[in-house]
């Protein structure tokens, strides 16, 4: 079994182009399964579940790829949150469809678990990984990418890494202190060592010193710490306590909405302006943590790139209030069909039209697509 699996991880790796070509179309296709969104869609949404589950392996798999410089090196989380995440997405709304089916309202309950046990994952990732921002709800590792591996460990999320400094050049050098790049220097040096060799097997004491020298010359093994909370305290004050709190606002959001869905019901506007209001604070927070000129310089937070495209991807997500209820019976829904009316003469852009707008309207019947968690 160990041995399949990792021939399968090899095939992945070597073929991942392929691999992502063929999860593109298989995953496309599915939106035209017959009875998509119809009563009894429990077997499409079965296939379209298994292949996104099957894609975040393929995915976690290529993540993983051991480096050329360091072919032992594993996910720095031993835990594969972002994998168990995006399983999590993917089995969400099957779970919604065969709780619909069979018990009718009450798949609220089913949904609500699912989304506890997402904050749960995605809060224990957000401890794990020293509070940094998570991307794409923690489906996607927050890394940051230098071509210094020591430089890269300076920052986490704005905050800086204690023990960040890295030795010099130095570290080249062999126990000479001269850098084997010639070829007389490397002639040199294997002398050197065949002498040490035979020395050590001759003279036991001699073997004894040779081994705490080396153990002196050697540099430090870097030990990762992670930042803890009350490090970001100590060191940001309020600001650390706004970014940790406005993280905390944006993983449990989509569990806030659920249970004042189950409360209220879906045509009630508490759930809508409450959710909204939380995405609101939690942005507002995070702004004036990265933003504001009345922060100290030292208790800024500097966002890498890959978490200011998070947070334009979290601002683009706000869209989807437009095809939330109670809004998009009362909104969005007219305008949709005013569109569709207005294109249907047209050909071939009215029939791609409709069918886009039946789309839509399929999707939006299903708390999964629209949740944006």
């Amino acid at each position: 079994m160990c041995e399949s699996m990792e021939a399968y991880k090899t095939w992945v790796r070597r073929n991942k182009d392929y691999v992502h070509s063929l999860e593109s179309l298989s995953n496309g296709l599915t939106w035209l399964l017959p009875e998509r969104f119809s009563t009894s869609e429990i077997g499409p949404e079965a296939v379209t579940a298994i292949l996104g589950i099957v894609t975040a392996i393929n995915e976690h798999i290529i993540d993983t790829t051991p480096s050329e410089r360091h072919p032992g090196s594993a996910d720095p989380l031993s835990f594969p949150y972002g994998l168990c995440i995006s399983a999590l997405k993917d089995l969400e709304t099957l779970v919604e469809v065969v709780a619909e089916q069979y018990y009718g309202d009450k798949k609220w309950n089913f949904i609500a678990a699912t989304e506890a046990i997402k904050v749960i994952v995605r809060l224990a990732l957000f401890r794990n990984s020293g509070y940094k921002m998570l991307l794409h709800g923690g489906e996607t590792p927050n890394v940051e990418k230098s071509s210094d591996d020591t430089g890269s460990q300076h920052r986490i999320g704005g905050f800086p890494r204690p023990g960040g400094h890295h030795h010099g050049a130095g570290l080249l050098q062999n126990n000479h202190g001269s850098n084997p790049w010639t070829i007389e220097r490397r002639a040199l040096s294997a002398l050197s060592r065949f002498g040490e060799s035979a020395r050590m097997v001759s003279d036991p004491v001699w073997f004894q010193r040779i081994q705490q020298q080396h153990a002196i010359m050697a540099p430090p093994t870097s030990v990762i710490k992670r930042p803890t909370l009350s490090m970001i305290l100590s060191e940001k004050g309020v600001n650390g306590a706004l970014f940790v709190l406005g993280e905390i606002l944006f993983i449990t959001r989509p569990l806030i909405y659920v249970l004042f869905i189950r409360r209220y019901g879906i045509r009630s506007w508490i759930p809508w302006f409450l959710s909204l209001g939380v995405d609101f604070i939690g942005y507002g927070f995070l702004s004036h943590v990265t933003k504001s000129r009345m922060v100290e310089r030292e208790q800024w937070f500097h966002l890498s790139a890959s978490e200011k495209d998070e947070v334009k991807r979290r601002k683009l997500l706000w869209a989807l209030y437009l095809m939330r209820e109670p809004f998009f019976s009362k909104y969005t829904r007219q305008k949709l069909a005013s569109t569709e009316s207005l294109l249907e003469p047209v050909p071939l852009i009215g029939t791609l039209t409709s069918k886009l707008v039946e789309l839509i309207i399929g999707a939006q019947t299903r708390y999964t697509y629209m949740s944006g968690s």
